[in-house]
């Protein structure tokens, strides 16, 4: 079928390979460039003649990128990850970004049972063993699978395949998912528990969430040396999930009898990196979607999404943005803002398994469209906890699936603000938290009962405590005696000497030995380390 022609046709830059029924089927709805391997400077060059964009993971997709493209409608990411799309910025811009969320299922979960067999028997250092002229049958002996425990951490739709694929093996399974009911894991004949426990059963750990603030270094010593001795460990999921130092140290000491690992948190790994030149630990380099038929799959779903969006359609898989009404803006936009950082906040704060999500609209913004406020709020709050990548467009399905409920309600006062949020959660977190804004900025202004009022941007820590003297001061100096910076502190209280939270905004990260030594100033029941 020929592109179509004249002054309307659409021009499509494809930036990565990708399929050739993709482009094919990307020519039905325009004009379409292949350019690959372009810099940011490139394609900021480029990108202002076209309307849409096509990337897989080697393009990086910067704020630049976005503001220089003057025509942009829709960028499409021919996989799952958006990583490397400024996704803040292209809904800012109003800019629609689309992936293909289902193609790879199914070929990453076919490479980590790869990895774990090819691990379990030893095939890589046999056949490096074999080439470099040795015979070392007595030294490779491996382990059978079939009734081992393997632990999934995350049972989004790849770890739920895995899941399935494992027992095919006739493995026991158990799993680990603040966001899956009991229901589900039963239904997939998995064992769901908390981490410690999934850890403490496991004979092969894989990991299979997304990457986040939340769950960066999610797998560090401490859970790696709370496996059993011998187990193994697998990552092809995302760079950083696993603390690769960590990892190495485990497989060279001996409690880990190997690793296999498709993703790395700089890809890719530079020479020295630790697990470069670790014996016993299985390398590949990112193949985890890296199928003939995930690459088709994933090019046909984006470029179909691409014709849809640019023939008006809404697009299947949308990752941002739901319409606001242009008279209703300035209210909402704000408020979304502040929805998504109020979701982020409870998950931050000790939020765990999620049941109920309410939230109570006030003042002026009672009488406008919420529903995408609403939306902000669910995926400020689950994409800490789910594979998926979790938008303001997907969120309410994301909660669907989990059997979370989401309730609206709208009253009239907002007390001595003009509108407010107020989001109530039923699960193992704070109970309410409460916002507005000042100036169209956001502002937290009420948690778990107590006022307090702060921006939610930046770094904090947040202590909840009995109110006393001297327990401020103690915090000041174990931050000031780790040269970490305060850059403001905000206190609530119930009463003199009662119930308090005071939110310290630091400049600096705060290392683990800091977080324990602040846990154990006299008074402090709670403390949380939040990245907003």
């Amino acid at each position: 079928m020929s592109a179509p022609t004249g002054p309307a046709a659409a021009r499509i830059l494809v930036a990565d390979p990708i399929a050739d029924d993709g482009v094919e089927r990307l020519r039905r709805s325009g004009e379409v460039e292949l350019a690959f391997k372009l810099s940011e400077a490139q394609l900021v060059e480029r990108i202002p003649a076209f309307q849409a964009l096509v990337v897989r993971s080697e393009t990086k997709v910067s704020a630049a990128v976005i503001a220089a493209g003057e025509q942009l409608r829709v960028i499409g990411r021919a996989g799952v990850g958006v990583d490397n799309i400024d996704v803040e910025a292209a809904t800012a811009r109003g800019v629609l970004v689309v992936n293909a969320p289902t193609g790879n299922t199914v070929a990453a979960a076919e490479h980590t049972l790869a990895l774990m067999l090819a691990l379990a028997r030893n095939v890589a250092r046999g056949d490096a063993s074999l080439r470099a002229g040795r015979w070392e049958r007595g030294k490779l002996v491996g382990v059978e699978l079939r009734g081992k425990t393997l632990a999934v951490v995350g049972l989004g739709k790849i770890g739920a395949e895995v899941a399935r694929m494992a027992q095919g093996l006739q493995m026991r399974v158990v799993a680990h998912d603040p966001l899956v009911s009991r229901e589900r894991a039963a239904q997939l004949g998995v064992e769901l528990l908390p981490l410690d426990e999934a850890l403490a059963r496991a004979d092969v750990l894989t990991v299979h969430t997304p990457l986040s603030a939340g769950t960066r270094g999610l797998i560090g010593a401490a859970e790696l040396h709370r496996l059993p001795a011998g187990a193994r460990v697998l990552n092809v999921a995302r760079g950083g999930l696993v603390d690769e130092e960590a990892l190495a140290q485990a497989v060279r000491e001996g409690h880990l009898a190997g690793a296999a690992v498709d993703v790395f948190t700089e890809e890719p790994p530079p020479p020295g990196h630790p697990l470069l030149g670790q014996e016993g630990i299985l390398l590949t380099p990112h193949l985890g979607a890296s199928t003939v038929e995930a690459q088709l799959s994933v090019a046909t779903d984006v470029a179909e999404q691409i014709g849809d969006v640019l023939a008006g359609r809404p697009a299947r898989w949308a990752v941002n943005g739901q319409p606001v009404p242009p008279e209703e803006l300035a209210l909402v936009l704000p408020y979304q803002r502040l929805a998504a950082k109020m979701g982020s906040l409870y998950a931050q704060l000790g939020g765990g398994r999620v049941r109920r999500v309410e939230l109570v609209y006030r003042g002026e913004l009672a009488g406008a469209q919420s529903g995408s406020v609403t939306a902000e709020a669910l995926g400020g709050l689950l994409h800490h906890f789910s594979q998926d990548r979790v938008t303001a467009v997907n969120a309410r399905a994301v909660a669907g699936q989990h059997g979370i409920e989401v309730v609206e309600h709208r009253a009239g006062g907002a007390g001595g603000w003009s509108s407010s949020v107020l989001l109530r959660v039923s699960g193992e977190g704070p109970a309410e938290i409460e916002g507005s804004t000042a100036s169209g900025e956001p502002r937290i202004v009420r948690l778990d009962g107590l006022a307090i009022d702060l921006e939610p941007e930046g770094r904090y820590l947040f202590f909840r405590h009995r109110d006393r003297p001297g327990l401020i001061g103690a915090i000041g100096q174990l931050l000031g005696a780790a040269n970490v910076n305060i850059a403001e502190m905000r206190v609530g209280r119930e009463a003199p000497r009662g119930r308090a939270v005071t939110a310290v905004k630091v400049d600096d990260p705060v290392p683990p030995e800091l977080a324990r030594q602040l846990r154990g100033v006299d008074g402090v029941d709670e403390l949380h380390l939040v990245e907003l």
